[in-house]
């Protein structure tokens, strides 16, 4: 039933979405208000979880503590109702808001010279024709499909590091952490550089990936304490890719069919997730297993492999450093003027 969740929640409330004119108020602290809300949610829930493994909490600490993360859950609605208000005081002190398009694509396009190969608003069709497609996605296969095999493999790997059972469902609920901090933290530094430097955001997934190199590198080597540190990194990595990916998706092809683009590119992850955890990790965890419960010990069940994942995601790194130099010139000339563009409306 649980399961079912996800899916019948958008069903019953899809009805209630409806197309609303933007920029009618400032919108900014609004939504930096709901940023806020989701990092002290973060923050309060990893606190909870190392108090809770760290000391055994009585009865109604652990009530006082869910009711509080009740509270947080719930503040997001204030928010949403100080927003509708501005808006409505807004409406009535303004006879009418025109809607415009982002930016004059045809007067931004004429100051790039190759428009050919970073045409705006591609369909899946032409997208797949271009090369920024392919290092994309292979690109994310590095990325994702590593982060998504350690995970996958988490219990396995906690196991044969001696890693008691509290010990990793602790670490499992912490990725989830990570995972968030860097989808939130990967977006925010990406603008911030875009909107002041010009860097373009691929130069971010190269970053990750070799963040995330040097993740699998800490867990290879098998040392105390090496899985909650190269969780961390790979759990942020992993998370950033995530936030940087849809965003270099809409910004490259364009947003008429960025859903389809987008969700095409996705796939990327389960590929190489099931290349690197089925073919790599489990094949060589198998060859090592053996006695009750074919079962594995000690930094040989992993070594290699992470040491595998880890030349992948240095080579995705390097993919994604192509489709920086391709598309800076189309960042600088095109996708900043489009964002400085709109900031005056």
């Amino acid at each position: 039933m649980i399961a079912l969740l996800p899916s019948i929640t958008p069903l019953l409330l899809m009805c209630l979405v409806t197309i609303a004119p933007a920029n009618t108020v400032d919108e900014k602290k609004h939504l930096n208000g709901l940023s806020m809300v989701a990092v002290t949610v973060a923050v309060y829930l990893m606190i909870l979880i190392i108090i809770e493994n760290i000391f055994s909490l009585p009865l109604w600490v652990r009530i006082v503590t869910f009711l509080v993360l009740l509270l947080l859950l719930g503040y997001p609605l204030k928010i949403a109702i100080s927003a509708r208000r501005d808006e409505v005081q807004c409406s009535s002190q303004t006879l009418s808001i025109e809607t415009y398009p982002l930016m004059d694509e045809r007067e931004s396009l004429q100051s790039f010279t190759d428009t050919d190969s970073h045409d705006v608003n591609k369909n899946l069709l032409q997208a797949m024709k271009t090369l920024d497609f392919w290092l994309l996605f292979i690109a994310m296969a590095c990325g994702m499909g590593s982060g998504l095999a350690t995970i996958n493999n988490m219990n396995q790997i906690g196991g044969s590091f001696g890693y008691n059972t509290i010990a990793i469902n602790t670490l499992v609920s912490l990725w989830s952490i990570w995972n968030f901090s860097g989808r939130f933290g990967a977006g925010y530094v990406s603008d911030i550089f875009l909107h002041k430097k010009e860097w373009a955001r691929p130069l971010f997934i190269a970053i990750t990936l070799a963040t995330m190199t040097i993740g699998h590198v800490i867990i290879a080597l098998g040392f105390h304490g090496n899985l909650y540190m190269g969780s961390i990194i790979v759990g942020v990595s992993y998370g950033s890719q995530w936030s940087l990916m849809p965003t270099i998706t809409s910004e490259i092809f364009g947003v008429m069919h960025m859903g389809t683009i987008f969700n095409t590119i996705s796939i990327a992850s389960p590929i190489g997730s099931y290349l690197l955890s089925v073919r790599v990790i489990g094949y060589i965890y198998d060859e090592h297993a053996s006695g009750k419960g074919n079962s594995c010990y000690g930094t040989k069940c992993f070594m290699l492999s992470f040491l595998i994942m880890a030349c992948v995601t240095l080579f995705g790194s390097f993919v994604a450093l192509v489709l920086f130099f391709r598309t800076r010139k189309y960042y600088r000339f095109v996708v900043v003027r489009r964002l400085r563009h709109s900031a005056k409306w």
